[in-house]
């Protein structure tokens, strides 16, 4: 299959010197100073691993930094293998820190220019990978899905461009992400932060990138042979940043944190190269249209604008898989304006009776609940005529997980019962009725 992997994704190659890193020789000394000072790092391999830079080029940082007056050496260390020379901040040092500190908190990993990781972004583009019926149908597991579906989802996850998923509730929408998330399956670099006007924008976060695991090397040893690119990149499977009713408007900008003067990434911005799912659409207390609308440029341009405090705004690269999943009909919730900007709209339909009886026989078998063929006959031919035959792809899990639960609380073995399919039955549906208050 001609699926991009990670190996085929260019890393980004480490600085061979600090003009190589893009950012200007006073910001490279003060996050160098900040850093050793709120860390209380002495040795340049402590230092290095810190600021993510090759020991080479730190050694010239501190080098310039001597030459200020900034640093100063304290001999030879004895306490590890590789005897490094020690260093440590001068007063002028400490007080050049102080006062970089008091500009902004940031220490710690060096960030990468912003116009540098959009050339990054277009080597890794999500819209770079081809896509196969066999992988998309592999990554969606145990779902059993209608070919036709495959045939709309899979030239949609090919492209890399925004899908919209609607149809009524329970038949998998959020399952349907999720898989398409897994067949992307290879990984990216994110950087750990980027600059821009002499912002630093923090934008790894673990909490959405899923870090890959790679070898370490021994930073006091002269051959390196385990990571070879830039270590202020983190290599990470793509992301996959999940949102539902909790959304709002406010989250899609910068956040400016007033105390240490930094900013952090957006979601969707931490989603580069990834999946952003707006999950359960129409459920935000903003406005469903109010949130396509805050969408069309990056959908329609490539580009997103984000604002500094100042209230300058500037480019940054979009490049997302947006899925948008709603149970309402995509004409009840946005104009047709709106509609034009997404470029897949797929109904989710409920299974056809034959699926439905394929799932429910799945689950039975995972959940280990032996058939019982007049249960079935019961549940099909009495129960679901009451609800006019309708089904949903959830139905069989919880019809299921709930005879089970009543099993075990009547201490009988797992069985299927009419009886049982009656009792289960009876909780997957709330009957209207006047409640007294």
């Amino acid at each position: 299959m001609n699926i991009q992997t990670a190996s085929a994704v260019p890393a980004p190659a480490p600085p061979r010197s600090p003009e190589d890193t893009g950012l200007p020789m006073v910001m490279l000394r003060d996050i160098l100073l900040k850093t050793i000072f709120r860390m209380s790092l002495t040795q340049v391999s402590q230092i290095a691993r810190q600021i993510c830079l090759p020991v080479p080029v730190t050694q010239e940082l501190i080098d310039a930094a001597r030459k200020e007056g900034l640093l100063e050496a304290t001999g030879t260390l004895h306490a590890s293998s590789s005897s490094e020379m020690g260093y440590q901040l001068t007063e002028s040092g400490k007080a050049r820190a102080l006062d970089a500190l008091s500009q902004s908190e940031y220490f710690g990993a060096v960030p990468i220019p912003l116009e540098r990781y959009g050339e990054q972004v277009q080597r890794q583009s999500v819209r770079n990978m081809a896509m196969t019926r066999d992988r998309l149908a592999e990554a969606m597991g145990d779902l059993i899905l209608p070919p036709a579906l495959l045939d709309h989802l899979g030239p949609a996850v090919g492209a890399g461009r925004s899908i919209l998923m609607y149809g009524p509730p329970g038949n998998g929408k959020s399952s349907i992400s999720n898989g398409i998330r897994r067949a992307l399956g290879d990984r990216i670099y994110v950087p750990r932060a980027v600059e821009h006007a002499g912002q630093v924008i923090s934008v790894y976060d673990p909490i959405v990138h899923s870090q890959a695991s790679t070898m370490e090397d021994d930073p006091g040893t002269l051959r390196r042979s385990a990571n070879r690119f830039d270590a202020r990149y983190v290599l990470c499977d793509r992301p996959n940043v999940v949102t539902g009713g909790e959304l709002t408007l406010s989250m899609l900008d910068l956040t400016y944190n007033p105390t240490a003067r930094t900013y952090q990434a957006p979601l969707q911005f931490k989603a580069t190269g990834g999946i952003f799912i707006v999950d359960d659409l129409g459920r935000q207390d903003e406005p469903p249209q109010a949130l396509i609308n805050r969408w069309i440029v990056p959908l329609e341009e490539g580009h997103d604008i984000l604002a500094l405090q100042s209230g300058e705004k500037f480019i940054v690269p979009f490049d997302t898989l947006v899925i948008f999943s709603t149970n309402f009909h995509p004409n009840a919730i946005f104009d047709q304006a709106a509609l034009r900007r997404i470029f897949f709209k797929i109904k989710i339909d409920g299974p056809s009776r034959e699926d439905f009886l394929k799932i429910f026989a799945m689950v039975a078998r995972k959940r280990k609940l032996p058939l019982d063929e007049a249960s079935l006959v019961h549940l099909m031919q009495v129960k679901y005529p009451e609800i006019g035959n309708v089904y949903a792809n959830y139905q069989p899990i919880f019809l299921i997980d709930q005879i089970l639960a009543i099993c075990a609380f009547e201490g009988i073995k797992p069985q299927m019962t009419p009886e049982l399919i009656e009792r289960a039955w009876a909780n997957m549906f709330v009957r209207d009725e006047d409640i007294a208050r």
